[in-house]
């Protein structure tokens, strides 16, 4: 299969605002963490620094794995313009690779965020029945 310059091009901006992205929830979630030892600990601060660790630990992938795509991206169109086309393409398919990890991690990441929102409401829940007993 033939590739010309374009085609790892088009990843460029799809990757570049990926990786903002990326780095929009991890700022959020730093701020979470900032923020976590002003909040009242309760029964289930626990459970919400795992989540926290946990979700900490797929950004950072997400983001290496965002990154190397980048990488072997442009180091892609630099075989093919140095016409190894072959080279190329094998370096482009490394680089879909590192960017479909990094997208199944963002889906992870979100399926752990989606956890840590109802163990919140699960203590809001309890706090709530205790206020009114």
């Amino acid at each position: 299969m033939t590739i010309d310059l374009a085609t790892p091009a088009m990843l460029f901006p799809a990757i570049s605002l990926l990786l903002l992205a990326y780095t929009n929830r991890f700022l959020t979630l730093a701020t979470i963490i900032r923020n976590f030892a002003k909040d009242e600990l309760d029964n289930n601060t626990a459970a919400q620094i795992k989540n926290l660790r946990q979700r900490i630990q797929l950004i950072k992938r997400m983001q290496i794995a965002g990154v190397a795509s980048f990488f072997l991206c442009v180091l892609a169109m630099l075989a093919i313009y140095l016409t190894y086309q072959e080279v190329g393409s094998w370096i482009f398919g490394v680089s879909l690779v590192c960017l479909l990890y990094s997208l199944w991690m963002s889906v992870r990441e979100i399926l752990i965020s989606v956890e840590a929102l109802d163990v919140h409401l699960a203590g809001v829940a309890r706090k709530s029945n205790h206020e009114e007993c």
